[in-house]
């Protein structure tokens, strides 16, 4: 398929707002983006402070959270996941999201309580 080389297969953030499309702060931020250096790409980001750079980042990461639980779980509710031996690697795959969403998580912490 043609996405399988995508940023979001691999778990990465992009570092690149997407062109041809008004993303803001905000919608980024609801979208689950809480990629410093992606949300830095907005002008906005240079004019709050950090702390409230912090709170956008800790939302996001929850967004985001919350919508690899969602993708886990619909996942999982395949039926008959043995007749389907290829979602065994995608629910990895959001398993190795979320395992990591949770680690960017601490590192950001530690990062904005300097």
């Amino acid at each position: 398929m043609g996405f399988e080389d995508s940023n979001i297969e691999k778990g990465s953030s992009s570092t690149k707002p997407v062109k041809g499309l008004k993303m803001t702060l905000q919608k980024a931020v609801d979208m689950g983006e809480y990629d410093p250096n992606y949300l830095a790409t907005f002008p906005e980001w240079h004019t709050i402070s950090r702390h409230m750079q912090f709170q956008f980042i800790k939302t996001a990461v929850e967004n985001r959270r919350k919508q690899l639980i969602m993708q886990y779980a619909e996942m999982n509710n395949i039926l008959d996941l043995r007749l389907k031996p290829e979602m065994k690697e995608a629910i990895k795959s959001v398993y190795d999201q979320l395992k990591k969403v949770e680690s960017d998580r601490e590192k950001l912490l530690i990062e904005y309580s300097k």
